[in-house]
């Protein structure tokens, strides 16, 4: 499924009518800087679980959240969620934890991806529409904190002994590192539109706020693997006034292709400098 989509969006990409002036430094630089907005956000999760007194050694940590992220591109939103579940419990945290965490880091992107977009583009969506996903983030977040609703959720997980609210202090942590996360993937953008020479009419506070938002309302696309299809013609629809129809095509595709090489070749590259990635990531059954 990767493989299609890279050989689906590179055919796209090379078909485009636009003039481009490739600037690889530029390029790698947007790679590098993606790289590190998984570093921030692999921190963020373990900030989540450090709240609730699990704790992952950090190496373990961003493979377990790399292998999983892969999900993304099977159809359906739930399989990169479950797969960290899985992937957790497998390297040691305790099974409410590793799905309490799953579900509050997604709350946690998404409500410090509302916050970004509304600081830096606020007339880019609908208030309604940003609105609604934060309320869904702050609502899942004030489940999992709220004493009584944790205690529910206990009992309908069988776990009420173990099971604890989580606190608002690591909370605060993830979602200061999410946001941070985010303005690295906003940057990165910034950079590969540098990268492939298009106008220098688009500024980094636009690509921080743009970029985020393809990703909530491709998170809405329930049946596109990775938003893929809906972020590109909402990204499209914000980019052209500063990059012409051409550009923001060309800077959406060239997006997608260096999100699904960097989602691929950071998880390979840590699996491959573990020693113990096979034993700890292999099925058991």
């Amino acid at each position: 499924m990767v493989w299609a989509a890279i050989v689906r969006n590179w055919g796209e990409f090379q078909s485009l009518q636009v003039s481009l002036s490739l600037r690889p430094g530029w390029i790698v630089l947007s790679a590098l800087t993606v790289f590190l907005s998984y570093a921030i956000s692999v921190e963020a999760w373990r900030r989540i679980l450090s709240g609730w007194d699990q704790h992952l050694a950090y190496g373990r940590a961003m493979k377990v959240w790399l292998v999983a992220n892969l999900g993304r591109y099977i159809p359906g939103k739930v399989w990169s969620v479950a797969g960290l579940m899985v992937l957790a419990q497998r390297a040691g945290v305790a099974p409410w934890a590793a799905g309490a965490s799953a579900v509050a880091i997604q709350a946690v992107a998404i409500g410090t991806a509302v916050a970004l977009v509304a600081a830096a583009t606020p007339s880019a969506a609908s208030p309604l529409r940003l609105g609604a996903a934060a309320l869904v983030a702050v609502a899942t977040i004030a489940v999992l904190a709220w004493g009584w609703a944790a205690r529910r959720i206990a009992r309908i997980m069988g776990s009420t002994a173990a099971f604890q609210p989580l606190p608002v202090a690591a909370v605060a942590q993830s979602a200061g590192l999410g946001v941070l996360a985010w303005v690295a993937h906003g940057v990165a953008f910034w950079l590969l539109a540098r990268g492939l020479g298009l106008p220098d009419t688009l500024s980094v506070v636009t690509a921080a706020g743009v970029f985020p938002l393809g990703y909530i309302l491709g998170l809405l696309a329930l049946f596109a693997p990775g938003g893929l299809g809906v972020r590109e013609v909402v990204l499209i629809g914000l980019l052209a006034p500063a990059l012409g129809n051409g550009g923001a095509v060309a800077l959406s595709v060239a997006s997608r292709i260096l999100l699904t090489v960097t989602e691929v070749v950071a998880p390979l590259v840590v699996l491959l400098v573990s020693r113990a990635g096979k034993e700890d990531l292999s099925v058991r059954t």
